[in-house]
């Protein structure tokens, strides 16, 4: 009789029976009906569990990405990940990519409808929003030259730090791994507590106009974004201080650079389109302080 527990004989990784992908389910349909029940004033049972059943499912999902992810990592280090398997996360990784793109080429697709078409007459109201230019009549537009333009060299500078992280792990060099990651690390948080503070210094408001609307999906998405990368980060951190990766097994990491690079990228655009062509000719905000 054949061990059950015997390493199989092809280059495939049969993944064991596991709970997280049914816990996910049940906690992102929790999630879904919470924030559809918070925004919505609805009640259950004569409860208003909206927020409560939104709070639950978050945890809920949290929980099981750092258990399932747990095991991937376990998974890796006990030798599953063959070069077949990690060809196929890597298309996963890709795709994934993929998809970040479009979601953003939505939020594109919103400024630059709302920018370009100012005067379209079946956009009545946002003619008279707007004033038939753009920016729209009475905004006060954040500078690019000032703090956005010093994120974007924050980012710029991350990008090469996680590259020296990169190249430092290739040739086996665990020092310069650990501090480029860490300085990687504090570029995000820098960047991240520069634009709060922009955020919160903005002349505009999200609800003011379709301008402030546009701006803070767009940037506060990327924002948000720059935060997952920097917890990405922190976790490859802790892992490259454990011990792990190698110079030929590491796509915890080289998914981790690639998600990273993926922000940089797009900031670079958000920072041309949203910050300096959409804020042309529009009254200029001096620095915040």
């Amino acid at each position: 009789m054949a061990d059950g527990h015997a390493k199989p004989n092809h280059d495939y990784h049969l993944v064991a029976p596991s709970p997280w992908p049914l816990l996910a389910s049940i906690f992102a349909f929790l999630t879904a009906v919470g924030l559809i029940f918070w925004m919505k004033h609805l009640e259950l049972g004569g409860l208003k569990l909206g927020s409560m059943m939104f709070g639950a499912g978050i945890i809920g999902l949290l929980s099981v990405i750092a258990f399932w992810w747990t095991d991937v990592v376990k998974e890796a280090e006990s030798g599953d990940h063959t070069l077949v398997v990690q060809l196929s996360h890597r298309y996963g990784m890709t795709l994934f990519i993929a998809s970040e793109v479009m979601f953003f080429v939505a939020w594109f697709w919103a400024f630059f409808d709302a920018s370009l078409f100012t005067n379209e007459p079946i956009q009545y109201a946002r003619v008279a929003f707007t004033g038939g230019h753009w920016p729209p009549k009475g905004i006060e537009a954040i500078d690019p030259w000032h703090l956005p333009l010093i994120n974007t060299l924050i980012l710029l500078t991350s990008g090469t730090t996680v590259t020296w992280a990169h190249h430092a792990l290739l040739e086996n060099d665990r020092e310069g791994l650990k501090k480029g990651l860490a300085a990687t690390i504090l570029l995000g948080l820098l960047f991240t507590s520069i634009q709060a503070y922009e955020y919160i210094h903005a002349p505009f408001g999200f609800k003011d106009s379709i301008y402030g609307a546009t701006f803070f999906m767009a940037t506060g998405f990327h924002g948000f974004h720059v935060i997952v990368g920097t917890i990405f980060l922190i976790v490859c951190l802790i892992r490259a201080t454990a011990g792990q990766f190698t110079p030929k097994q590491h796509l915890g990491f080289e998914f981790a650079a690639w998600y990273w690079h993926f922000v940089d990228v797009v900031w670079l655009f958000l920072f041309s389109a949203i910050y300096v062509w959409g804020s042309w000719g529009a009254v200029m905000e001096a620095s915040p302080g």
